[in-house]
């Protein structure tokens, strides 16, 4: 959308929200123009293909940002946090959304018309070029993980993934490390460009070895120093 491939802003980790990369006063300014909105857990911030109106600011939650394609492909694009923007790459262009965005818990946002985003990037340039360098930094992260990638198996590949998860929405518990994130099998696939019954036969061999276990919407890390060998082979 409106957001690079996953995962996102230098791996799930180091990122730099939007509004943390703005000066206080056009972050202020800016949260200002808008309505607050809120979205219940799993329900759709925008919605791919549907025309674009607003631009929104995550204040609190998380979201996924995922694409559908022919015969049912689905990939997970990125995940979305507080002080995030999404719908900006629309809102500023006047197409149509180029992916979902939905809630992974309650959402607490603020939706920007688009004339008014329109008018608050022509007065605010430095607002635009903070916008520009968001957008460069992301193309830049999915470039890197597309190399990266490409001289990876789909093994290595789901490790890599696993492990940024497991570093910015895993909680510990007794059994490991849980993931936080509820994504399903082919959101998965679509993020390490595989097939799903190929995840699915990577996650059946991790868990046989007992590096992982999953249950009906858990997938919990037992052994991280096995993923870490497998997804950073050269490391």
């Amino acid at each position: 959308m409106d957001s690079a491939v996953l995962p996102g802003d230098g791996g799930l980790g180091d990122r730099v929200p939007f509004l943390a990369r703005l000066e206080a006063e056009d972050a202020s300014a800016l949260r200002g123009l808008g309505r607050p909105i809120t979205f219940a857990a799993r329900s759709p911030l925008m919605q791919q293909h549907e025309p674009s109106t607003h631009v929104l600011l995550i204040l609190t939650g998380w979201t996924k940002v995922t694409v559908a394609g022919a015969g049912g492909y689905h990939a997970l694009l990125a995940l979305r946090g507080p002080g995030d923007i999404v719908g900006e790459s629309a809102g500023v262009t006047g197409r149509p959304r180029s992916a979902t965005v939905t809630a992974l818990e309650p959402v607490q946002a603020v939706a920007i018309d688009q004339h008014g985003f329109h008018t608050f990037l022509a007065h605010r340039p430095r607002v635009a070029l903070t916008l520009l360098g968001l957008t460069a930094d992301r193309i830049r992260a999915a470039d890197q993980r597309q190399l990266e990638f490409a001289s990876m198996s789909v093994r290595e590949r789901l490790a890599a993934l696993l492990i940024d998860l497991s570093r910015t929405h895993g909680r510990r518990t007794e059994d490991g490390v849980e993931i936080t994130v509820p994504l399903t099998k082919q959101e998965l696939a679509g993020a390490v460009g595989a097939s799903r019954e190929m995840v699915q036969r990577q996650l059946r061999e991790l868990r046989a070895r007992g590096v992982v276990s999953t249950g009906r919407r858990a997938l919990v890390i037992v052994r991280p120093d096995v993923l870490h060998r497998i997804g950073r082979p050269h490391a």
